[in-house]
């Protein structure tokens, strides 16, 4: 019984493991294996500037597109932060501008911020 216990406790934090760190090891998997599993193919990581912008995430408002022309060095944008808005405007249908702004706001409300940037805790201090 306590062989049976510990064998299925390894293969909960394997899968808790995996599911955490899915991002990290995607990029390593096999053409094979993700032929198998049809659902892991639509990670495809963006590291770089130039990356991102084909991907479609620039704008007037946001331009990317100036890094790549004025070769920046760095890597490129948040790798979470891409992900979600790319899967924001996916789910939403929205362009790159709506789809921060999404991501935006609803960063904000998880911090108790409303749209406006007023705090919505009531016992916030707003006026003196």
């Amino acid at each position: 019984m306590f062989f049976y216990l510990s064998l299925l406790t390894a293969l909960a934090l394997l899968v808790m493991l995996g599911y955490r760190y899915h991002a990290t090891i995607l990029p390593h998997v096999s053409a094979k294996v993700r032929s198998i599993f049809p659902s892991l193919n639509h990670y495809t990581p963006l590291s770089t500037f130039s990356s991102q912008a084909d991907a479609g995430l620039s704008s007037t408002l946001f331009d990317i597109e100036a890094n790549v022309r004025d070769g920046d060095s760095r890597a490129g944008l948040d790798e979470r932060g891409t992900q979600e808005v790319l899967e924001i405007m996916r789910r939403e249908r929205v362009d790159f501008d709506q789809a921060r702004l999404i991501r935006h706001n609803q960063i904000l409300a998880r911090n108790g911020i409303d749209p406006s940037g007023m705090p919505m805790d009531s016992k916030a201090v707003t006026r003196l």
